[in-house]
């Protein structure tokens, strides 16, 4: 005999027990604590426009605000408990709703909408927030490299290749590198912002809706610069998604390399950044010991942050080009928390360099222990002497390879055998004098002479210094205009919505 068909005899009610709590219960928490206010600001923005489409008319629009404001004053959210009686925090809502102005007034805000372009929409609109808020202590990080690059413009650093001393620079050079980046990022977080700033509503479940509705509208209420044109687009999507963390991977990423580097050059052995008191701890068995681990949770915070951010463009891989939850509720709150591991590192990471500065006297111990400015005396032998940079550069590495082997330092005792190697090499004496020698291999001198476009000396330092704090400057200026744009919507939204309780 045939099995029956399981759907006659299915007396299972929803939701079952262990899906309640697997499943539900997290989506309805996380609802609660993140979307609060976008839900209520779009039931608002839907609303307003339904009665200004004439969709639904005056007097149930008015009734459905009524009760949404009531909803607002009775209902505290922080003191609900998931119980299984409704799906998710929207049939909540809708059940408040119902309650309040009975069934067939209460289901009519949801005419031509979906949960579909909701869900997208509370999704960008608190990501759009807590972007905003990023990008304020990004800028914030950037103002402070820009003064600390400003200050130390002529503080003389050892620049390393390949972990070995390579040349000398000034710490404000190395700093405007980080600088430069720094922007570049900030400019990728623009740019994802842009394509988060599009709203999805309207779009419904799919296709849009057969109703009037209009969409610019909405988007305009809800602080949206425009609707997202293909409705598709609007839940299948995700772009908005992957390119926010991975601006934030991005932005980390790079962030932890300098952390690295200062890690590296606040060892014992190097001992060229000097971290203050205020940013030390002390062994609580070694006395002598001074340990800057600000760096440390530095470093550790910024690769949770990055690995945070892949994670989320993991669970995007390979997803069905459609509405799913993969991308929705929980993957978007797994994502907040690489938001708030972020924020840490930029907040800690701006005090520290604002405080921060170089020791010169193991600089000066560095460069002369390592004869870094020898690419110098190859380049003044091509200058002065009008030999062949091979032939320099071979005259130089024998000269630096006498003084190391002495274990001396270039301009102290590098004349002598620089000497021996010229007039080995081309039969003559060099026209170099000692004092000559002694300038030409300063790390003043080496720095000086480097003033090419993007190079460390003063003027090219000056012009990079200028040009970062105008991009900062328009950073500010577009931070402002959004933040302008942002309270004009909700006011309007707030005024809008008011007077809908007005008509009646």
């Amino acid at each position: 005999m045939a099995d029956k068909d399981p759907r006659l005899s299915d007396t299972s009610k929803f939701p079952d027990p262990v899906y309640k709590e697997t499943v539900l219960r997290p989506l309805f928490d996380g609802a609660r604590n993140h979307h609060v206010d976008g839900f209520r600001r779009i039931d608002r923005a839907h609303l307003v426009m339904l009665a200004e489409t004439g969709i639904l008319d005056r007097a149930i629009t008015a009734k459905i605000a009524e009760a949404l404001v009531a909803i607002d004053k009775e209902v505290d959210p922080a003191e609900l408990v998931y119980t299984g009686e409704v799906e998710d925090f929207f049939f909540l809502i809708e059940k408040e709703l119902k309650a309040r102005i009975g069934v067939d007034i209460a289901g009519r805000l949801h005419t031509a909408r979906s949960r579909n372009d909701i869900d997208h929409t509370l999704f960008k609109i608190g990501l759009k927030e807590k972007i905003d808020v990023l990008m304020s202590k990004a800028r914030t990080l950037l103002a402070a490299m820009i003064d600390a690059a400003d200050r130390q413009k002529s503080t003389l650093i050892v620049a390393y290749t390949h972990g070995q001393p390579a040349q000398p620079t000034t710490f404000g050079h190395y700093l405007s590198a980080t600088i430069e980046v720094l922007i570049r990022d900030i400019e990728r977080f623009s740019d994802a912002r842009r394509i988060v700033d599009l709203s999805p509503m309207g779009a419904a479940a799919i296709t849009t809706s057969g109703f009037p509705i209009d969409r610019a509208r909405v988007a305009q209420l809800l602080g949206f610069s425009a609707p997202l044109r293909n409705s598709y687009s609007c839940i299948a999507a995700v772009d908005y998604t992957t390119s926010t963390y991975s601006a934030i991977e991005l932005m980390f990423l790079h962030l932890g390399r300098v952390i690295q580097d200062f890690q590296f050059w606040t060892s014992f052995e190097v001992g060229q950044i000097y971290v203050p008191n205020s940013l030390v701890q002390i062994s609580s068995i070694m006395p002598q010991k001074r340990n800057p681990v600000p760096i440390e949770h530095l470093r550790h915070l910024a690769s949770q942050t990055f690995g945070r951010a892949r994670t989320v463009l993991d669970v995007m891989h390979n997803t069905p080009f459609t509405d799913m939850n993969d991308s929705e509720g929980e993957t978007q709150g797994m994502g907040y928390e690489a938001f708030a591991s972020a924020a840490r590192v930029l907040d800690l990471l701006a005090a520290l360099i604002a405080q921060i500065s170089i020791d010169p006297e193991r600089v000066d111990q560095n460069i002369r222990r390592s004869c870094i400015t020898i690419t110098e005396l190859a380049d003044s032998l091509v200058r002065i002497e009008g030999l062949s940079f091979r032939e320099a550069h071979e005259i130089a590495a024998a000269t630096a390879k006498s003084v190391v082997a002495a274990k001396g330092s270039l301009a102290d005792d590098g004349y002598a055998p620089f000497t021996a190697a010229f007039e080995h090499s081309t039969g003559r004496k060099p026209s170099i004098s000692l004092d000559k020698f002694e300038e030409i291999v300063s790390p003043e001198h080496f720095v000086a002479v480097r003033s090419r476009f993007g190079g460390p000396a003063p003027e090219p330092m000056q012009a990079a210094l200028a040009a970062y704090r105008e991009r900062l400057s328009s950073f500010e200026t577009e931070a402002k205009q959004i933040e302008r744009d942002e309270a004009a919507a909700a006011a309007e939204l707030e005024e809008k919505f008011a007077a809908l309780m007005g008509d009646r």
